[in-house]
């Protein structure tokens, strides 16, 4: 019987989940400073995850500047405006905050002064950030390519920005 119940399961989530709820484990960034591969916590933040990889899947991030970049802290993207005011027509994200550091290459949601606001914008970490664990959303880790994000212009916003080329959720 319990064979019987888990050949079902499977086939019901193989089969009958759409693709699009089925958050992929990736996030593949073409910047202007070469590639960024991100892997998704999903384990940690299911909602941002989907939400990032839906966006990527409709082109959202394509040509979308690093618009706040602060040498030894994070590069942050994600505001179709390239002010740090914009985001997608998405709703806004209820928080997953969780209890793993910020620590380099981490990849965090980016909210204004309400925790439930995150929407599009993300920042990845040069360094280390304590002062954000358990306040802003883990979503993800640079798993290759940080060397890139390295690279990336500094500024607030930086004259003549890297940017997305383009964006992929495999």
């Amino acid at each position: 019987m319990i064979r019987i119940f888990s050949a079902f399961a499977f086939l019901m989530t193989a089969f009958l989940v759409p693709a699009a709820a089925q958050a992929p484990s990736t996030l593949v960034l073409e910047t202007s400073k070469g590639p960024v591969t991100i892997k998704f916590r999903t384990d940690l933040a299911p909602k941002h995850a989907a939400q990032m990889a839906k966006l990527a899947r409709a082109g959202f991030y394509n040509g979308v500047v690093f618009h706040r970049v602060i040498d030894g802290f994070m590069a942050q993207t994600g505001d179709p405006t390239g002010t740090g005011t914009g985001g997608s027509n998405e709703p806004d994200l209820k928080a997953e905050f969780s209890s793993e550091p910020f620590v380099r290459g981490t990849v965090g949601m980016a909210r204004s002064s309400s925790p439930n606001s995150a929407n599009s914008q993300f920042f990845i970490m040069f360094g280390d950030g304590a002062f954000l664990n358990g306040k802003y959303t883990v979503v993800g880790q640079v798993v290759s390519g940080m060397e890139n994000v390295d690279k990336i212009k500094r500024g607030e916003p930086p004259a003549n920005p890297d940017k997305i080329i383009k964006a992929t959720a495999p």
